[in-house]
This record gives C-alpha cells, sequence and structure tokens, in this order.
C-alpha cells in the first residue's frame, strides 16, 4: 500500500515506528543519504525539501491515484487521519497531540541535531556552538520532562503521534552525552516505549550497510555540496 523512502535515522524511525504500530503494508525504497541519493530527481518529485522519509500511498482515502507526503509531522498526521488512529478526535485531545507533534518538529529534533552535528561530526569543534546548542537540547529534555511527569503516562495523555515523534530523537541522549537520570519522567516513558514490540520492528526496519563516512559524505550530509549535487552552481 505504502512507499517508504527510508534511510535509518531518528527522522526515518519516526514513520517506520508509525507503520508498524498502524500494521500498515509498506515497501521500503532506501535512500543512501550518505552517496546524495536524495538529492536526484525522482526523489526530488516526491519530497521538495531532499530529505527523508518521505511515502507514496497507493491506495489514499479518497480513492484517487497515488499521494506522496514529505515533513515528518506532516506525514504522521496523515497517517493518523488515514486510519483513525494515535490521534485523538475531540477538538482537545487532537490539538494538544499536534500541538507536542509540532513542537517535536520545531524544537526537540532540529536542537539535537545542531547539538549532535556540532558536538560529534563538525570537523571544527566550536566551544560557544556546542555549549549553545547543549543547553537548548537540555531545556528541552527538561520541558518533556515535565510535561510526562504532568501527564503521569505519554506525551500528550494516550500514546500518540506525539510519543511517536518525540522518541526517536531521544534516542541519541547517550551518544550526545545525556543521561536520563537527570529526567525521571523521560526515563520512564523511555523504557515503556522502547519495550513496544511494534517500536523495535520499526527501529530494525533497513539497518543497512552504511557507506564509510569520508570527507565526500560529509560534505554531502551538511550541505555544503548540496548546490552542486542539485546542477545550480
Amino acid at each position: 500500500m505504502i512507499d517508504l523512502y527510508y534511510a535509518p535515522t531518528p527522522n526515518g524511525w519516526k514513520i517506520s515506528i508509525m507503520l508498524e504500530e498502524l500494521g500498515l503494508p509498506y515497501t521500503v525504497k532506501p535512500v543512501n543519504i550518505r552517496a546524495g541519493e536524495q538529492f536526484g530527481p525522482e526523489f526530488l518529485a516526491i519530497s521538495p525539501n531532499n530529505r527523508i522519509p518521505a511515502i507514496v500511498d497507493h491506495e489514499p482515502a479518497d480513492g484517487g491515484e497515488a499521494f506522496a507526503a514529505f515533513e515528518t509531522g506532516a506525514i504522521l498526521i496523515y497517517l493518523a487521519e488515514k486510519t483513525g488512529r494515535f490521534l485523538p478526535a475531540d477538538l482537545r485531545g487532537r490539538s494538544t497531540t499536534i500541538q507536542w507533534v509540532m513542537w517535536q518538529m520545531a524544537g526537540l529534533g532540529p536542537m539535537l541535531g545542531q547539538h549532535g552535528h556540532f558536538a560529534l561530526y563538525a570537523a571544527e569543534k566550536i566551544p560557544y556552538a556546542i555549549e549553545r546548542y547543549r543547553d537548548e537540547a537540555a531545556r528541552l529534555y527538561g520541558v518533556l520532562d515535565r510535561q510526562l511527569k504532568k501527564t503521569g503516562a505519554y506525551v500528550a495523555g494516550d500514546y500518540s503521534i506525539a510519543d511517536i515523534a518525540c522518541f526517536p530523537w531521544t534516542m541519541t541522549h547517550k551518544a550526545q552525552g545525556f543521561t536520563l537520570d537527570d529526567y525521571p519522567s523521560v526515563k520512564r516513558w523511555y523504557a515503556e516505549v522502547r519495550a513496544r514490540p511494534q517500536v523495535q520492528a520499526g527501529l530494525a526496519i533497513g539497518k543497512f550497510v552504511k557507506e564509510p563516512f569520508d570527507e565526500e559524505s560529509r560534505k554531502i550530509m551538511f550541505g555544503q555540496r548540496a548546490k552542486e549535487v542539485l546542477g545550480r552552481k
């Protein structure tokens, strides 16, 4: 039913987990982001922002032709609405869930991504950048911890696309030098979500053999070669 254009990253895991949770049939279409396949014209037609993941639904609810979706928050909402699952139907529950999905999209993911880049991947270690993004990442972990303490369960109350959006990024906590002992409610939630069989299945999808992370791969992944790859000199 669904083609999943995918690489095994926190953003990719969001959608593989969602599809496993829903039990929808899907086909993985690997995208080698280290080799620059995300800049190819076929993928660009599906994902205008040249970022994984993206999906093509060959059986959309309106019965029309295949429908493509990109951006993980939008994909999660699309799949939730398609199936009637993991997104409350009532006004308050729906809005609260979407608010936390947007929080992840605008805050948790980008800030952890920037911290990871400057702390782990950047060729030049810039103390100001590392400190700035580490402080913001720590603040966001604190926001998540307070919310989970408030609900006593999942991010927006019941298990939802808000949890599916947030969880994959918290999987980077050890690599980024954070301990969940500092965030007891996140630690409790993390263990509960991590134990879900569907989450484990989603994380196991597409553990592809990785290309060597050489200087050319670094330039492609971190944007220096984007213009050249796209043919705009």
